[in-house]
């Protein structure tokens, strides 16, 4: 075992091979725009955190495929939980879905394309980490937000079991 194979498994675990617990792909096989879009208490959504996930998975493979980066410190963590209310629909909801599983493609592709030197190399303008650490902990963010997702769908199945029809 390297660990580009190691990282493989994480991110396919993540999105798309089920093994400790149901990955993203499956878990939102059958949830619906209106369902994605629904808020709890807290104003967290499934689309929220969805299209957070998208984000920071683009912007990290972004910066694992060109050869030195600057952090950009004006994100703002909280817009990256954002949904457009004029878009939640069913049509950009899929677009939304695509936009993930091509962004876990990606990373898929890329990690199995690069050199083994790639992943022992050090970040210097990220605490210079190295980068299999980071592509680590960014699966270790996914499976958090994960299970968001998995108890926001969890809590929607409930409602929908107690509403009178």
């Amino acid at each position: 075992m390297n660990y580009k194979s190691i990282l493989i498994d994480q991110l396919t675990a993540c999105y798309n091979d089920k093994s400790w617990f149901i990955p993203l792909q499956e878990t939102l096989i059958d949830v619906t725009a209106v369902q994605a879009a629904l808020e709890n208490e807290s104003k967290q959504s499934i689309w929220k955190i969805v299209n957070h996930l998208i984000f920071w998975n683009e912007k990290w493979l972004e910066r694992f495929n060109v050869e030195q980066f600057e952090l950009n410190n004006t994100i703002d963590n909280n817009d990256t939980f954002y949904i457009n209310p004029n878009d939640i629909n069913d049509f950009e909801w899929r677009r939304t879905l695509i936009r993930l599983e091509v962004v876990f493609r990606r990373w898929k592709e890329s990690l199995e394309e690069c050199e083994d030197s790639k992943l022992i190399s050090l970040i210097p303008s990220y605490f210079n980490s190295p980068w299999w650490g980071v592509v680590s902990n960014l699966c270790i963010h996914n499976a958090y937000h994960i299970g968001q997702i998995m108890l926001l769908k969890k809590q929607i199945q409930f409602q929908k079991k107690l509403a009178p029809e």
